[in-house]
């Protein structure tokens, strides 16, 4: 059978983990209680904290930082693929682009302005 996920825009070494790993990844976070990008609900605006890549493939991190995901930088879901939830359509900043929720479980989220906050 062929691997559609090979159809993305990482490189080929960059490959997505199994279907049960990012399902893992999305039910526990890297940073504790931190929220990532791939448990937002449709729409909800959010703000970038931090880019956190699996030992698997920290070139993830370089990748996902190239095409806009910085700290600060304003971010929401606004699709997710039928079935399954895969791929998700996201907005980061004035770019729109399509992440696997592997992917997306890599960018830690906070409320827009909750940085300032805390100064």
């Amino acid at each position: 059978m062929t691997d559609l996920s090979a159809s993305s825009a990482l490189p080929a070494a960059a490959s997505a983990p199994s279907t049960q790993h990012m399902a893992a990844d999305d039910a526990n976070p890297r940073a504790g209680n931190t929220p990532t990008l791939a448990q937002l609900d449709l729409g909800q605006a959010m703000q970038v904290l931090a880019v956190q890549a699996p030992a698997h493939a920290p070139e993830w991190a370089d990748w996902l930082a190239e095409i806009g995901f910085l700290p600060g930088e304003a971010v929401k879901i606004l699709s997710r693929g039928l079935p399954g939830g895969d791929p998700l359509v996201v907005r980061i900043g004035q770019s729109t682009f399509a992440l696997r929720r592997a992917e997306a479980a890599c960018v830690q989220v906070q409320t827009p302005g909750a940085d300032g906050a805390s100064a």
